[in-house]
């Protein structure tokens, strides 16, 4: 069963109420919630959107929070925190692989350029297609001569 939350606007309205009695920071795997105790009860606070128990990744955004809204004394259980970037090794390779396609597109477009203006350029000395062809056929049947001649 999944306990009862208050969200954001709920916390607000009770700390301009004074009706706060206390904040506990409570560790868990990937980060930080907070549950208030108000009157009789003590609820976590909630995410905007999911309505699930808000979970602060660093404890520096929670702090901030908790200041902003009021609230600026709280008491902190770390017995259960767990950082989550322990298990992220993939986010390395991932930031490696990221890198290396930034080099290459980097290298690709300078390649262009330069290939664009060397086209551009007055004195480019154009070869026609058909002339390629035929060099290309030279070259491959005397690598293919090389070739049977160095197998035997």
């Amino acid at each position: 069963m999944t306990a009862e939350t208050i969200d954001h606007s709920t916390l607000a309205r009770l700390v301009d109420a004074g009706a706060v009695e206390a904040a506990h920071v409570v560790g868990k795997t990937g980060g930080w919630s907070v549950v208030i105790r108000y009157g009789k009860s003590e609820r976590p606070l909630a995410a905007q959107r999911s309505r699930q128990v808000r979970v602060f990744k660093r404890m520096d955004t929670l702090v901030s929070y908790l200041k902003d809204v009021g609230i600026s004394q709280f008491d902190v259980d770390a017995a259960d925190y767990v950082s989550e970037t322990v298990s992220r090794p993939d986010r390395a390779a991932a930031l490696r692989r990221t890198h290396e396609a930034a080099e290459y597109d980097k290298w690709f477009r300078e390649q262009v350029k330069e290939a664009i203006r060397e086209a551009d350029d007055p004195n480019a000395v154009w070869i026609p297609h058909e002339v390629v062809e035929e060099e290309m056929a030279r070259e491959r049947a005397e690598l293919l001569a090389r070739l049977k001649g160095g197998a035997k």
